[in-house]
């Protein structure tokens, strides 16, 4: 959610029992605000909440001159000072996946998890034991780049990408019309592309390469893992079964659109049983 127009965007997913209080919401007007002046940040975006079991994380996306990458996240805990997340590797972003406490609420707590595993190595069984040791900082760092890479969802032609690979705010966007907004087509995931880079030449020829370089959720898979509606008449609201609390807004017609999540940090694994 741009912080520009955060209590408006916030006031639309409200009916999805997502909100801030008075005070939070008030700070993080100002704050967020400084925020983007003390980094020269080209934008600054309000990402959501964790739950932790001593404190709850507030995430915040600074925003450079490109909107996908090189994105800087921070987190506080009273929506005032902020710290910023350390980078990850791919390796952290695997093992984060076998942690399943749920967040603590402090940044310097270690995680150590032993896994076993069974491997086949042609006619003998290897046992395996993987151990993890991680900071919740590093983990909070993982799983909001996964929650990002997974379900962060934007309308399409929202954004463009220039011949020089960056990607913009398309500021030609005036909003999907009501009809497109009723398709899940009409929406893609924010994120590196995975399923358009396998598509053939063919399969390809018809998409427009300003606007089309992302993933469409109707891909996504499992089949039913989003949830599409309209709430105040005409505000289309995606909701995420895989990350529950991922909530995504539009307002047809309009430039504005948004997604916030506020969550436990714990990735729904049992979605496929529930379809």
């Amino acid at each position: 959610m741009d912080s520009d127009s955060l209590r408006y965007s916030l006031d639309l997913v409200s009916g999805c029992g997502l909100t801030l209080s008075c005070e939070q919401r008030a700070a993080l007007q100002t704050s967020l605000l400084i925020l983007k002046r003390n980094y020269k940040f080209s934008r600054v975006l309000f990402w959501g909440k964790i739950l932790g079991l001593r404190s709850d994380y507030f995430i915040a996306h600074g925003i450079t001159e490109d909107e996908m990458r090189n994105r800087k996240t921070l987190y506080s805990f009273n929506c005032v000072d902020w710290h910023l997340l350390p980078p990850v590797t791919e390796a952290q972003l695997a093992e984060v996946s076998l942690l399943k406490e749920h967040f603590k609420g402090d940044p310097s707590y270690e995680y150590e998890h032993t896994e076993t595993r069974g491997l086949d190595e042609g006619d003998e069984a290897v046992v395996e034991e993987i151990t993890v040791k991680m900071t919740e900082e590093t983990r909070l760092a993982a799983t909001v780049f996964n929650i990002d890479r997974e379900v962060s969802v934007v309308p399409r032609g929202a954004f463009i990408k220039t011949p020089s690979g960056r990607v913009q705010v398309n500021r030609c966007f005036e909003g999907l019309s009501e009809s497109e907004a009723r398709k899940l087509s009409s929406y893609l995931h924010f994120s590196e592309p995975q399923h358009l880079k396998k598509k053939t030449i063919l399969e390809t020829a018809d998409l427009n390469p300003s606007i089309d370089f992302l993933d469409n959720l109707s891909e996504d898979t499992p089949k039913g893992s989003w949830s599409l509606q309209f709430e105040r008449g005409s505000i289309s609201v995606l909701r995420s079964l895989l990350w529950l609390g991922l909530t995504f807004f539009h307002v047809p017609m309009t430039p504005q659109h948004g997604y916030i999540y506020m969550g436990d940090g714990m990735k729904n694994h049992y979605l496929p049983f529930m379809l």
